[in-house]
C-alpha cells in the first residue's frame, strides 16, 4: 500500500464539553476528527466545569485514531487563556479558534500556545491550530489566516454567524454561502491545509444533508463539520471512491511501484507519462478506499 502523507479529515464531529456521557462515547462513532466544544455549546456558568471535564476526558479516554480538536473560547473572553493552557497540558492535537477575522488573532493564539508548551515543558510545535471563519471580514482575510503559522492544519466555515453577519440566513440551495465556501476552500488550498465545510443542523432532512455533502465534496472540501454521529457514515459514503476510480488509481500505484523497482524517476502507464497531479489523485483515492474498507491488502476492490 502507499504511504499516507496526509490525514483524512472527512468528518469533524462536535461534542459539547459539558456533557460527560457524550465525552465518554465520542470515540465509538468513527469520526476522523472529534471537536470538543468549550464555546457556544457551554453556558457561561459551566465554562470552568466544562474545561475540567474535557481535560479529564483527553487525559483518560481512548479515542482511537481520531484527531482530537478543542474549540476554545474566543480571545476576548476571560476563559481563553485557561482553556488553551489546559488543553495543551492535556495533549490535544489541535486548538480551534472561533470567530477568526485576522492573522493577528491566530498569532495571539500561537503565542498563548507557545507560552503553555514552555510552561508545561512540552516541545514547541506539538499543538496544532485551526481557524473558524464566521464573518465577512474573516472570509475576506481567509488567505492570510490560512497561512498564519506552520501550526495551521485547517480552516472551517461557520455558516450561522456568517449568514447573520451578511444579513441573511441559510437557504436549502446554499447560494448565500457560495462566495464564502470558495474563499475558504481556495485559501486552504493555497496554504496547503485542510478545508472544512459548515454543519448541517436539520437532522430530519437527510436528503438535504446528502445533497449538500455531495456539493462540498465536488467543490473539493476535505470534509464536513457534524453535529450528530448519524451523519458520519453518510459523509463517508459520499467521499467513498467508486470501483472504477479505485481500479484506475491502483493502476497508477502499480506504475509507481514498477518505476521504483526499475530505479526510474519516470512513471508511465499505457505508454503515457504519469504526472504529479495524477499520482496525488490516485494516492488520495486509495487512501479513501482503504479508510472505507473498500480494498484488500493488495489494493483490490472488495465486492460488497
Amino acid at each position: 500500500m502507499i504511504e499516507k502523507t496526509e490525514r483524512l479529515r472527512r468528518t469533524m464531529m462536535f461534542v459539547p464539553g459539558n456533557n460527560p456521557a457524550m465525552l465518554k462515547d465520542a470515540g465509538i462513532y468513527g469520526a476522523d476528527s472529534i471537536m470538543f466544544d468549550l464555546e457556544d455549546a457551554v453556558s457561561l456558568s459551566e465554562k470552568d466545569a466544562a474545561r475540567i471535564l474535557v481535560y479529564k476526558a483527553l487525559a483518560t479516554q481512548d479515542y482511537g485514531s481520531a484527531e482530537l480538536v478543542v474549540r476554545v473560547n474566543g480571545l476576548d473572553s476571560p476563559f481563553f487563556k485557561n482553556d488553551v493552557f489546559a488543553m495543551v497540558k492535556a495533549g490535544v492535537d489541535v486548538i480551534r479558534l472561533p470567530k477568526t477575522e485576522s492573522v493577528v488573532m491566530m498569532q495571539q493564539l500561537e503565542k498563548t500556545i507557545n507560552d503553555a508548551e514552555d510552561f508545561f515543558h512540552i516541545q514547541r510545535g506539538k499543538t496544532n491550530m485551526m481557524a473558524a471563519i464566521e464573518s465577512a471580514k474573516g472570509v475576506l482575510n481567509a488567505p492570510e489566516i490560512a497561512a498564519a503559522s506552520k501550526r495551521m492544519i485547517g480552516i472551517a466555515l461557520s455558516a450561522e454567524d456568517y449568514t447573520t453577519d451578511m444579513k441573511t440566513h441559510r437557504y436549502p440551495d446554499g447560494v448565500e454561502l457560495a462566495f464564502a465556501r470558495n474563499m475558504v476552500l481556495h485559501a486552504a488550498r493555497a496554504a496547503g491545509i485542510a478545508a472544512f465545510d459548515t454543519v448541517f443542523t436539520n437532522m430530519n432532512d437527510t436528503e438535504g444533508f446528502i445533497r449538500e455533502t455531495k456539493y462540498i465534496h465536488q467543490l473539493g472540501f476535505d470534509g464536513k463539520s457534524l453535529v450528530n454521529p448519524r451523519q458520519i457514515e453518510l459523509v463517508n459514503q459520499v467521499y467513498a471512491p467508486s470501483e472504477s476510480e479505485i481500479e484506475k488509481a491502483q493502476e497508477v500505484i502499480n506504475a509507481i511501484e514498477e518505476a521504483k523497482a526499475k530505479g526510474s524517476g519516470v512513471i508511465s502507464l499505457n505508454g503515457q507519462m504519469v504526472d504529479r497531479p495524477v499520482v496525488l489523485r490516485a494516492q488520495r483515492v486509495m487512501q479513501l478506499a482503504e479508510a472505507g474498507h473498500l480494498i484488500d491488502q493488495e489494493g483490490n476492490y472488495i465486492e460488497k
